[in-house]
């Protein structure tokens, strides 16, 4: 498996504070904040010299920018070399549900509801606070469908993504007008 499938980019790491050598790291691509206490990531490009890999030692804040820590990083020096590098992590280590929040990965999809057919194609994900929520176009028009496992019943890395979309969210006059 190629390096890009085995890691996804979380952040990017916009300046440091303070001198004890943490860094702001702002979520990228429509992601939430990812970044925890304990998380192991890789920092692109990486230096010549040094560490390649970084253990997150803490992690603060809320919305899409954390101050982190990094067990390998001493002092404001070597934190101002990380600033502009992409904050990498292990396919593996990212939470179970990641599919349902990448946007990037989510744009373009298809979506297939078990009662109406083809719904369209993810058009925007939308952050929320409870759900995310995906903006699909298509022949019913715009569908706006909350990203929660009772609705969202199977996405795979390929194919259509199936839904079981409930009364109301699909203009009914609309699908007798395309059929």
């Amino acid at each position: 498996m190629s390096t890009s499938k085995q890691y996804r980019r979380i952040a990017v790491i916009s300046k440091t504070h303070g001198r004890r050598g943490e860094v702001v790291a702002v979520a990228r691509d429509g992601l939430p904040n990812l970044l925890k206490k304990g998380l192991q990531v890789v920092l692109v490009p990486p230096a010549l010299k040094g560490p390649r890999q970084f253990e997150v030692t803490s992690c603060e804040g809320q919305g899409s920018s954390r101050l982190i820590s990094f067990r390998e990083v001493d002092g404001l020096g070597v934190a101002r070399e990380l600033v502009g590098k992409s904050v990498l992590v292990r396919r593996a280590d990212l939470p179970d549900d990641f599919e349902m929040h990448d946007a990037l990965g989510l744009i373009g999809r298809s979506v297939q509801d078990s009662q109406f057919g083809f719904v369209g194609t993810i058009d925007e994900v939308m952050r929320g606070p409870a759900n995310d929520v995906w903006v699909v176009q298509g022949p019913l028009g715009e569908v706006l469908v909350p990203a929660v496992p009772p609705i969202v019943t199977e996405l795979t890395t390929e194919g259509p993504i199936r839904v079981d979309l409930p009364r109301g969210l699909v203009d009914e006059e609309r699908v007798h007008d395309t059929i």
